[in-house]
């Protein structure tokens, strides 16, 4: 069942983010001045309710909705900026909340006390949960009137790895971005269905060890895996560009990730031109 509530969040949780969860200013200020549609859902996962927020593009036709997954923090302000970014570019973007309902006093990421207590929280998720999760999302958001029934993923970090295991799972998504995530355990990879896009940071070490080998066993397995390794930036250098003050490598490395991540979505939508 999926349930669209007009209201915005703060409305839906007075107070809540300012209270408990102190948001980005800057994330906050583009949010409130983002001439695009947002809004909040419910989608049913099992006997659980998943929060995710929409941001909907300007265009005239149905368009690809893409999942954002969240980092090990949660859902945060600069995930949501980053879904209304994709929804200026032109797609539905949908970022689920992994941590609603997680108990009786956390119903989603704003009720955690601090990024700490996220982080554990997340690292106590099954991950059967997860993916049943995320696959309720993309069933219900393909049916969305404004979503073409075309699905991607993009995750950071956590999400990164999720994204990753959604290309298991999923019989029909149209691609999988990963950024800064780790792979699948090797028994997993020929269960991927969708092309995968890596953007890593060459300052990422435990990451990228796992790159070549993973590079090795999609190319025996005869599936797509496009990693690209980005100079003098290390992890979560997406998020880090938001920051204050960001390094030349930093912008560069956010410049030419996001053009890349357009392409690839464009081109998985078989809309390379618009």
């Amino acid at each position: 069942m999926l349930r669209c509530p007009m209201l915005l969040w703060r409305m839906l949780v007075p107070g809540l983010l300012l209270a408990v969860l102190p948001a980005q200013a800057a994330a906050v200020a583009e949010l409130d001045a983002s001439p695009r549609h947002h809004e909040w859902i419910k989608v049913a996962s099992g006997a659980r309710q998943v929060r995710a927020f929409v941001a909907f593009p300007e265009v005239k036709d149905k368009a690809l909705a893409v999942l954002v997954l969240h980092e090990n923090r949660g859902l945060t302000d600069w995930v949501r900026v980053v879904c209304d970014r994709l929804a200026k570019a032109g797609f539905v973007a949908v970022a689920p909340d992994l941590l609603s309902e997680f108990d009786k006093e956390h119903a989603d990421t704003a009720a955690f006390a601090d990024s700490d207590a996220a982080r554990k929280a997340i690292s106590d998720l099954k991950p059967a949960q997860v993916q049943a999760d995320l696959l309720a999302v993309q069933a219900a958001v393909q049916k969305l009137p404004a979503c073409n029934g075309k699905t991607a993923s993009v995750g950071f970090c956590w999400g990164g790895a999720q994204s990753f295991l959604l290309a298991t799972a999923s019989k029909d998504l149209a691609c999988a971005c990963v950024f800064y995530g780790s792979p699948p355990a090797d028994d997993k990879l020929a269960d991927v269905k969708a092309p995968v896009h890596g953007f890593y940071g060459e300052n990422d070490r435990r990451i990228n060890d796992t790159i070549a080998a993973t590079e090795a066993a999609m190319k025996k397995l005869d599936k797509k895996y496009e990693p690209v390794v980005y100079p003098g930036v290390g992890h979560a250098f997406l998020r880090m560009g938001d920051e204050k003050d960001p390094t030349d490598a930093v912008k560069k490395a956010c410049a030419d990730a996001w053009e890349r991540l357009l392409k690839v979505l464009r081109t998985a939508d078989g809309a390379e031109a618009r």
